[in-house]
C-alpha cells in the first residue's frame, strides 16, 4: 500500500474531510521527517508508514475535539501534533514550543519548505512562556505524551485563563490522573481509535471554569 493510500484510508475511516493538498503537505512533511531523523534523531519511528499511523493518523484523531481558539502545542517535539493540526486548520493559529533547540530547528525549516505559514515555533520552556495571545479569547493548549496532568496544569495553568482548555493525548487510560485533577478545573476522557493501530489511546479534555465570587456577608 502506498503511503497515499494509508493516509487516505486513515482519514475516511476517522470521518474527517481533509482535502488533496493537505494530504500532500502532510506526506511532504512524512518525507522531512524521515530525511531529518536519520541525522538528528528526531523520533524513534523510523519507517515512514509507521510515521503515517503514529504520527499523522494518531495527531489526526483529535481533531475532531480541537477548538478554534489559538492553539499552544507544549512539548511539539518534531511538530506533533501542532504541524499536523496546523496543516489541516490553515485559518487557526499554532504556537509549536520545546525547548530542543534541534528540535525546533527542524520545524520551523519544515513549516518554511511545506508553505505552512499560520505556525510559530518558539524555543522555551513552557513555565517560562508568556504570549499575549493567551490573555483574551478561548485559547487551548495540547500536550502530547509530555507529562502526568498534574504536571502539566502545574506547568500551563498561568496560559489558560477562564474558559482555557487543556488536551492531554494519552496512551493509556487516565482515569487515576484525572481522579486528582483540581478545582477550578474540569476533566474529561475520551477514548480514541486511530486507525492502523492496536494500541489504546485517549484524550483528555480539562476546562478551566470560572472562579467563583466569594458571597458578601451582610
Amino acid at each position: 500500500m502506498t503511503l497515499a493510500r494509508q493516509l487516505a484510508d486513515g482519514i475516511a475511516a476517522l470521518g474527517l474531510v481533509i482535502d488533496d493538498g493537505q494530504q500532500q503537505q502532510l506526506l511532504a512533511y512524512v518525507g522531512l521527517l524521515d530525511k531529518w531523523n536519520k541525522a538528528f534523531n528526531l523520533t524513534a519511528v523510523r519507517d515512514p508508514a509507521e510515521m503515517v499511523t503514529r504520527h499523522l493518523l494518531d495527531s489526526l484523531a483529535v481533531l475532531p475535539y480541537l477548538g478554534t481558539g489559538h492553539t499552544l502545542d507544549v512539548g511539539t517535539g518534531a511538530g506533533l501534533p501542532g504541524m499536523v493540526l496546523a496543516i489541516t486548520r490553515p485559518a487557526q493559529t499554532f504556537t509549536l514550543l520545546d525547548s530542543n533547540g534541534k528540535k525546533t530547528r527542524f520545524v520551523r525549516q519544515a513549516a518554511l519548505e511545506l508553505g505552512v505559514t499560520n505556525v510559530e515555533v518558539v524555543q522555551a520552556r513552557v513555565e517560562q512562556y508568556r504570549s499575549e495571545s493567551f490573555q483574551n479569547g478561548s485559547p487551548q493548549v495540547i500536550t502530547r505524551a509530555f507529562a502526568s496532568l498534574p504536571d502539566m496544569l502545574s506547568l500551563t495553568g498561568h496560559l489558560l485563563a477562564d474558559g482555557g482548555r487543556l488536551l492531554a493525548m494519552k496512551a493509556a487510560q487516565a482515569d487515576a490522573e484525572t481522579a486528582t485533577v483540581p478545582a477550578p478545573w474540569h476533566a474529561q476522557c475520551i477514548a480514541l481509535t486511530v486507525p492502523g493501530l492496536n494500541e489504546s489511546r485517549q484524550l483528555v479534555m480539562l476546562e478551566r471554569t470560572a472562579a467563583q465570587q466569594p458571597v458578601e456577608q451582610g
